[in-house]
Order: structure tokens, then sequence, then C-alpha cells
């Protein structure tokens, strides 16, 4: 089962010819789970101006399943994330990233992503398994 990270729906939403852009194709051509989470959501849907084109997305977006935070549990061990990797040196540039991170992990999931923060967290966090 796979998350997939935004940066990987702003490339398949805008048709960008990157390698997981093709990968979420795929996996979605083939009927993989593919979860999404709010957090998510509002990043996609922020960044898109025009409002027919938001409701497309939204109601396509809508569609699959969605996998969330334990408040407040998922964002003490999101803030250990960031901690652990400051220490080391690595400055992770967005929170939401962390969350998505943790919500991968304790639900045992691939994240698909274009984001090198992910990297630097995987070479830090053993158990944030990517895809």
């Amino acid at each position: 089962m796979i998350i997939v990270d935004t940066s990987v729906w702003i490339d398949f939403l805008n048709g960008i010819d990157s390698e997981q852009r093709k990968i979420l194709h795929d996996l979605i051509e083939k009927n993989e789970t593919i979860f999404l989470s709010s957090i998510i959501l509002l990043e996609i849907l922020q960044g898109i101006k025009n409002d027919v084109q938001n409701h497309k997305v939204k109601n396509y977006l809508l569609a699959f399943p969605f996998i969330e935070p334990n408040a407040p549990k998922s964002y003490i061990f999101a803030s250990e994330i960031y901690r652990k990797c400051r220490k080391i040196g690595i400055t992770i540039r967005s929170p939401i990233d962390t969350i998505i991170a943790q919500i991968a992990i304790e639900n045992n999931l691939k994240l698909l992503h274009r984001d090198r923060d992910y990297d630097n967290i995987a070479s830090v966090i053993n158990n944030l398994k990517l895809f």
C-alpha cells in the first residue's frame, strides 16, 4: 500500500513528465491501493487558481481512500523526526513533510514522492519506506 506525496500529485495533475508521475499513472491503472491524507489534499487544492479545475481535482481526489494522523501522537512523533534530522545537521524544509512521513511510518505505507526532504528523512529514520 502506498501514500503519494503532493509533489507527485502536482506532476500527475499538471502532466509533468517525471518518473514518479509515470509510476503513479501505472499504479492507478493497476487499481493499486493509493492513500491520501487531508494535509496532502490541502496542499494540492490550495495551489489551484481556477475554480472549475479546483472542483474537478477535489472530486477526483476524494475518490481515493484517506488515512489520517493520530492526534496528538502522530504530531509528537513527527516533531521527533524533525528533531532527529536537525541534530545531525539536516533541516527539513516543511513540517508537513514530517507528518506525511509519520503517517507513512505508522501505517506501514510506502511513500511515493519527488521531494528531497523525504530522502533526507529516510537517511535518518530507518522505518520510512520510500517507493
